[in-house]
């Protein structure tokens, strides 16, 4: 399983990566994605993730952003996360003002009295 492995390290004259850090941190980060349900990339010979996804990394059939594309990509991603972060959040509050409302007309009538309710 190890020389398999060494066999997937790629020839560094193709200029797809900088370094092998850069292919470590890539397919690290599709490891992660494939440990949390995503289906591998077209076949592989690997059964574990670890392996699919420098498999995957190595082979081109998943690209990867460097640099400002990189840098712009997480930013808009944060700011996707944090809006839904808030949107949920206003949900959750209406939904908690709901309740105490429900909670509070068991001692609170909030109803308008008629006037003929008013006069007995």
């Amino acid at each position: 399983m190890i020389l398999d492995m060494l066999s997937l390290l790629p020839d560094m004259r193709d200029n797809r990566f900088d370094s092998r850090y850069r292919l470590v941190l890539a397919a690290a980060q599709r490891a992660k994605h494939l440990i949390q349900g995503s289906k591998p990339i077209g076949g592989s010979r690997f059964t574990k993730e670890t392996a699919i996804a420098i498999d995957e990394v190595v082979h081109g059939k998943m690209p990867f952003m460097v640099g400002k594309e990189a840098r712009q990509a997480i930013k808009n991603a944060k700011r996707g996360k944090d809006a839904e972060t808030e949107r949920l959040a206003m949900v959750e509050a209406t939904e908690d003002v709901n309740e105490i409302k429900k909670e509070l007309s068991v001692y609170v009538d909030d109803s308008v009295k008629t006037e003929t309710e008013s006069d007995e």
